[in-house]
């Protein structure tokens, strides 16, 4: 019943999403996943989307579904190149994602159905949940004409202006650092699925899911989080202070050029007009949301697991302030977002208590206190930045607390190692 009432409402939103999209003069999620059925995709979610559906076939299975995939991208590259059309691969992971179900839906009863069902929607979801995110983001830039960046850089003074001390950071480091960097911000999505893998590595043996995985948390930040950039609609520093960056923002848009060398004047903040092209997606840091995330569930892992998670972690932090994507206070409500969510799902999963509700109200409340402080409270946070600045990290702090404190009991116990028996004496 929850994963159908799980699809039902994906489902819902994506209708949604489809709609006002075509509204505003641009495709959906929906044209945009049936094109990749021919037309040349972006690869990477795609294969990514396919590895997670592949965690309920066995070993044979996979080198089956993988070869053919492979097969199927080599016959559209084939086409492609004799066109001169956009080389791309990808198809081929669709195509088998696509086909599996089928096969479920014709060849496959009972508990196999719905095991190989699951299986094919995980995978569908990760690339549609991109797909979601990427109209998500249109929309914001067509739909919100003005942005509060002025805001949240006044806010920001509180915490010292981190994105602008980072930025000065990653230029002295450059070119070692911005490519380490870069590479850790573009493949999130595929540490999350190392991460997942090795949780779901049991699935095909034990034919079921384990009853929580990092996919749900991620799935969840992707759908809920865009939704918050049309409350508060936030650019970055680059584009608000800065030249812009990926071909958009910047220019005659930015208030100036500010961004890292000069640190932002304390000056009433007003919404500033902004293009038509620059997403809103700075509140929350979604990228934190979802190193977080990587965090939290690589901790049951093996050693180097733990390391990347951790490693994954601090690089995002120093990815999303150093290339001017985000600013400081972005990026605490990244955390105490992704905290609510996760001990959301974890209750719901093991069933709603006292201390789960607690827990999830006051990430909310925390959350909220947050987003109102930085838009009606900027000037004093900037004029009195020994107070707010400890103060907001302070807040996020005591949403990692409770966390902690609120999960650590649920986690299962490991069984006492037996202790050995004293053998008799020989008489």
């Amino acid at each position: 019943m929850l994963w159908a009432a799980a699809g039902v409402a994906a489902l819902a939103l994506f209708v949604a999403l489809e709609i006002t999209a075509r509204r505003i003069g641009v495709p959906g999620p929906i044209t945009n996943q049936l094109q990749e059925v021919i037309f040349a995709p972006r690869p990477g979610p795609l294969y990514a989307g396919m590895a997670l559906m592949m965690v309920v076939l066995t070993w044979r299975q996979r080198f089956i579904a993988t070869g053919a995939a492979i097969g199927i991208d080599a016959v559209f590259l084939l086409v492609r190149w004799a066109v001169d059309a956009k080389l791309a691969f990808g198809n081929g992971a669709l195509w088998v994602i696509l086909g599996c179900a089928v096969i479920a839906v014709t060849r496959r009863t009972g508990r196999e159905r719905v095991l190989l069902l699951k299986g094919v929607g995980l995978g569908l979801l990760l690339v549609a949940v991109r797909k979601a995110g990427d109209t998500w983001l249109l929309i914001t830039a067509k739909t919100r004409p003005t942005v509060l960046d002025q805001y949240v850089a006044t806010a920001d003074q509180a915490l010292g202006n981190p994105s602008w001390v980072a930025g000065r950071i990653v230029a002295a480091t450059s070119p070692v650092s911005t490519q380490v960097l870069d590479f850790v911000y573009g493949q999130i999505a595929v540490a999350a699925v190392v991460v997942a893998l090795y949780q779901m590595r049991n699935v095909a043996v034990e034919r079921r899911f384990p009853s929580h995985h990092l996919v749900r948390t991620f799935l969840a930040i992707g759908l809920l989080g865009p939704g918050i950039y049309m409350i508060f609609p936030v650019v970055g520093p680059i584009f608000a202070y800065g030249v812009g960056a990926s071909g958009t923002g910047g220019g005659h848009w930015a208030l100036a050029n500010l961004w890292p060398d000069v640190p932002p004047p304390i000056s009433t903040p007003h919404p500033m007009p902004y293009d038509g092209a620059t997403p809103r997606n700075c509140m929350p840091s979604l990228h934190t949301a979802w190193a977080t995330a990587i965090f939290i569930h690589s901790r049951k892992g093996p050693r180097i697991l733990r390391f990347a998670g951790t490693f994954w972690l601090i690089a995002t932090l120093a990815a999303t302030l150093g290339f001017g994507y985000h600013y400081g206070v972005d990026l605490v409500a990244g955390v105490v977002f992704t905290l609510t969510i996760e001990a959301g799902l974890r209750s719901h999963e093991r069933g709603w208590d006292r201390s789960g509700v607690q827990l999830v109200l006051y990430g909310t409340t925390v959350f909220a206190v947050l987003l109102v402080s930085y838009r009606y409270l900027p000037m004093q946070m900037a004029e009195q930045p020994w107070v707010f600045g400890p103060l907001v990290i302070l807040a996020m702090t005591s949403v990692v607390y409770g966390y902690v404190r609120t999960i650590s009991p649920w986690e299962p116990k490991a069984a006492p190692a037996r202790q050995p028996q004293p053998r008799p004496e020989l008489v």
